[in-house]
């Protein structure tokens, strides 16, 4: 069994690759709670442009995703541009860009998730909360918020299982730098490149399916645990 032992190389896209997908989840999540609660409970013009937008990832091809990062957010970009010499924030070929890649590509799951618990929630107990004279970011602090725990945490997780297999926007953002931003896809796809690379594209899939199914195990775990709670 030596050959399911990591090369130091490995280990090095195995620990990228978290760190990525972690800070690309946590970043992401306050902006996909809010979207989700604006689209599930406000009705207002360009709420389906907005809609649209959100959920544009899903439909891009990776690529084009990553494009546009790249000409949004890369060092002659507006946003990267400004963004560099504002406060020093690099994204291009750099692991913050590849954590932005992955939020972006993450990012309708995660809202989807969530706004389908906050449509879930019974809007009588939100009412109730407000006539009680509790503000509308106080009913949602201590009602909505609570119940909808269990959305959050799926989202987050999903959004995260998704971020660890994320290539294509990456890649051609960031491109695919061993230490600094090739992620495990991107390792996956340089084994497979290179003559006898064929192992250790097999043991980083194998570990690739292992994150993902204790993900998913851990999201359906603790959003069991939580309704529980809730329930109780």
């Amino acid at each position: 069994m030596e050959w399911l032992q990591l090369s130091p190389e490995e280990w090095v896209a195995v620990r990228l690759s978290i760190k990525v997908s972690i800070w690309a989840t946590l970043v992401s999540l306050p902006a996909g709670i809010l979207v989700a609660h604006v689209l599930a409970r406000r009705e207002f013009v360009g709420k389906s442009l907005l809609n649209g937008l959100v959920h544009l990832p899903l439909i891009l091809p990776p690529v084009v995703t990553g494009y546009l990062l790249l000409l949004s957010f890369g060092r002659r970009g507006p946003v990267g541009s400004f963004l560099d010499q504002c406060c020093g924030l690099v994204f291009s070929f750099r692991w913050t860009g590849a954590a932005l890649a992955c939020g972006v590509m993450a990012f309708p799951l995660m809202v989807r998730a969530i706004r389908l618990s906050i449509e879930a929630v019974d809007r009588k107990l939100e009412a109730a909360a407000g006539t009680l004279g509790a503000s509308p970011t106080m009913v949602f602090a201590t009602v909505t918020l609570p119940l909808i725990l269990p959305g959050i945490v799926a989202g987050a997780i999903l959004a995260f299982a998704k971020a660890m297999g994320e290539f294509g926007a990456t890649i051609t953002f960031v491109s695919n730098i061993p230490g600094e931003t090739q992620t495990l896809p991107s390792a996956i796809y340089t084994f497979t490149q290179v003559p006898g690379g064929e192992l250790g594209a097999l043991r980083l899939t194998l570990v690739s399916i292992a994150i993902a199914m204790a993900a998913l195990l851990a999201s359906e775990l603790l959003a069991r645990r939580i309704s529980r709670r809730i329930e109780a």
